[in-house]
Order: C-alpha cells, then structure tokens, then sequence
C-alpha cells in the first residue's frame, strides 16, 4: 500500500527565528491604540508654548532685537547657530522678509509672536491642527536658535513635542476639527506607531539622563543636588532650608539616578508603570516648585502622560485590550 504525503519534498516547517522576530517587532511598533495620547499631546504642547509666550511678552523685543536694543545682540547668537546648523530657521530670517514688505522690526517681531501665541491657541481647540502644529513649531524654532545663549532644556523638549505633532495622524476625537469636518479617525495601529515612537524616545531620554548623572560622583554625594538647589536663578528656597535637608541630599540624588536609569525597564510592564509614572511625575513636579522650572516640569509631565498616561486618565483606555499581557 502507497500512503501519500501532502508534504512537499524538502520542507522545512521548523520555526524561522527571524520571521517570528519579525512578527513580534511588528506587533510591538504597530499595536492598537486609541487617539488619546495625541490629545493629550496636543494640548498639552499648545498649553506650553502660550506659557511660554505669555512669559515673554513684555520682554520679547528685548530679547530678539538686533544690536543695542536688545539684551544680547541677536547677531551673535544667531552668529553663534549658523555655526553649528547653517540651515536651521532663524527670527533674523523674518525680520529681512518683514523690511521687505516694509515692516520695522519691531512691528515683525510683534507679529512673530502674535503668530505663534494664535497657533497654539489653535493646538489647544484642535483647530487646523496640522497646519497650527507647522507654524508653532516653525515659529518656536526660529525663537530658540535666535536665542540660543539664554535657552535650556526646556526648549529642546517642547521642539520634539511640537516635531511629533507635526507628523501625528491628526485629527483625534478631542479636536474642533472632527467636529466640523467630520474627519476620519486615522486606524488604531497607525497611532499605536506614533505613540510607540514617542514611548522608545522618552525612555532613551531617561536612560541616558540618569546614565550620565550616574557616572559622576556629585548625584552620589548630594553635591549636584545642593549647587541645583542654591546657584542663582534656580534658588528659589531659602539656602537655610536646602542646609537643613544636606543630610537627605545624597538620598534624593541617588533615587532620582535610579528613577531615570530604571525608567525603560518599569515603565513598561502593567503591573509598575503607574508607580513610575508617579514617580517621575513628582519628581518634575518637585523640581518646577523647588529650582522654579515651571515650564520645564510642565513638558515633561505633558511627554509622559502622552506617552504612557492614557489608560490611566480615559475610562475607554483602561477597558481597550491593547493585545499584550505586559506591553502597551
């Protein structure tokens, strides 16, 4: 008797590794999830950038004016960023389209800033998002390598939640724009990308944060902590009370290396990622009330929440299955 074999000749059905890395690699970038983290973001950053320019207001001449009537010339500090990025938009830019139409710098820069306030306001109501995400973050742009000597942190932070919005699958459900144009929600695996992105991205900033504060001594001896704590502007206590915390000092220095460099590995599992969010979040919030970087604490705060704060906020978020036991 010729039993007969479905087989083909020379089949190998063992697993592929590769494949199955594949596969998993592609269900890790693209899982589902909701729009929610883009509202988030986006009101978040719209938020931000209208403190930010409400904070300048009245010194916003004084800041971006060229030669004697501004602070720090502005020739020197967009001198300073043509060096190092030839290409990247300057307010100077600007200010010699302005002459061209006839505008006085004065009234240019009044305009840069009238500009950038109106598209966040439009951020924040979702209101031709794409299009207010571009000129926001243009805008901001042109601010922060114009004044490039007085920037921090802050700036770099709130550029790279104005980039993601400028690429985000807009429009989201919170938005004015689906309101009046019916808009189709873009599919939960292509936002499950986005976020994805954006998730990979602030666990690199942690890691690496807390990296460098751990391979010096300072953090581990509650040096970095007191020089934060007590060097102008950012003394904003009283140096008798940071004196009367030296003893703690080390403690919390050694906590917040371990908070940032633990970051990628607790903040991904279910069952740690509220109490690190927490945790992080308190940590900034400590660090706007005790050094005064309010707008710094805030785009921080804003970054996690969009990142890994949905589920924990939107009621439809926390009954989704995002298809994983521990990711998502």
């Amino acid at each position: 008797m010729i039993s007969l074999s479905l087989e083909h000749p020379g089949t190998d059905f063992r697993p592929n590794p590769f494949r199955q890395f594949q596969h998993r690699l592609i269900a890790f970038l693209f899982h589902p999830s909701s729009d929610r983290w883009l509202s988030l973001l986006r009101i978040g950053i719209g938020i931000q950038v209208i403190l930010y320019c409400l904070s300048l207001r009245s010194d916003w001449t004084h800041v971006f004016a060229q030669g004697t009537e501004g602070w720090v010339s502005r020739d020197i500090m967009e001198a300073v960023a043509k060096v190092q990025a030839p290409l990247v938009p300057r307010i100077g830019w600007l200010v010699t389209v302005g002459s061209y139409l006839g505008l006085a710098e004065e009234k240019t820069l009044s305009l840069i800033w009238f500009c950038l306030l109106v598209a966040a306001i439009f951020l924040v109501i979702g209101l031709f998002s794409r299009t207010s995400a571009i000129i926001a973050w243009f805008l901001y742009l042109t601010a922060v390598n114009s004044s490039g000597l007085v920037t921090y942190g802050v700036d770099n932070f709130t550029n790279i939640g104005l980039f993601y919005l400028l690429v985000a699958p807009f429009p989201d459900r919170m938005s004015l724009d689906r309101v009046l144009w019916k808009s189709p929600i873009k599919n939960q695996h292509l936002h499950g990308f986005f976020r994805r992105v954006l998730q990979i991205h602030v666990c690199i900033i942690y890691f690496f944060g807390g990296l460098t504060k751990c391979l010096g001594p300072g953090w581990w001896t509650g040096e970095s902590m007191w020089m934060a704590l007590t060097r102008p502007p950012f003394n904003v206590l009283p140096v008798s009370i940071v004196d009367s915390w030296r003893t703690l000092l080390p403690l919390i220095g050694i906590a917040v290396c371990l908070l940032e460099i633990g970051y990628p590995v607790f903040i991904w599992p279910k069952k740690t990622r509220l109490i690190w969010l927490l945790a992080i979040i308190g940590m900034h919030i400590g660090i706007g009330l005790m050094m005064g970087l309010y707008l710094f604490a805030l785009i921080m705060i804003i970054l996690n929440l969009a990142a890994f704060g949905p589920e924990f906020i939107f009621r439809h978020d926390r009954s989704e299955n995002f298809r994983s036991a521990t990711l998502g």
